[in-house]
């Protein structure tokens, strides 16, 4: 009897080893893989983009087979100003596309005020050291250099010289998505 209660300790002990290693194993496979997703801002260098097409606050993504995605925006989405403060730029609480080294085509929920008008931005291009943005039958080049770094809503990639002149949380626009 002594000899089969030892035989049981043994092996609820080894079967308590093993199902606490399976679980410790377990939570270190989730906690690597969660940990090793790349950002959206990853995910564009991966496909040779600069980081700097996507403004800072990004919450979450999707890429699906066959490279289209979906990046979403917390609250009502991102607007900022450039090109001297001349155009208004939108990104929508959920912009897709579909991406591929260097392009990105089919482009929804980023679109740019010129004068009175939002046209939306339907394709990006990368071209050597330059970018393309494409508005329809319309397009537009600047050099890679400029989109380095992410801009930020509001104050786009100027934010000293947006607080100098005031433009702040409080002066921000609402923007509806759509």
């Amino acid at each position: 009897m002594a000899m089969a209660k030892n035989h049981l300790v043994y092996l609820l002990f080894f079967l308590a080893a093993i199902a606490t290693t399976a679980t410790a194993t377990a939570a270190v496979s989730v906690n690597s893989t969660t940990a090793t997703k790349p950002t959206a801002y990853e995910m564009l260098e991966r496909y040779k983009l600069p980081r700097g097409i996507l403004p800072v606050g990004v919450k979450g993504y999707k890429l699906h087979p066959g490279g289209s995605f979906e990046v979403f925006f917390s609250g009502d989405g991102c607007e900022f100003r450039v090109g001297g403060g001349r155009y208004l730029l939108r990104y929508d609480r959920r912009i897709a596309g579909t991406a591929t080294a260097g392009s990105i085509k089919n482009l929804q929920g980023v679109s740019v005020k010129i004068l009175f008008v939002w046209l939306g931005i339907n394709e990006v291009d990368r071209s050597g050291d330059q970018l393309s943005f494409h508005v329809g039958p319309l397009s537009a080049s600047f050099p890679l250099g400029k989109f380095s770094q992410s801009p930020r809503c509001r104050c786009g990639f100027d934010c000293a010289t947006a607080a100098a002149a005031g433009v702040g949380d409080d002066d921000a626009v609402v923007v509806a998505a759509s």
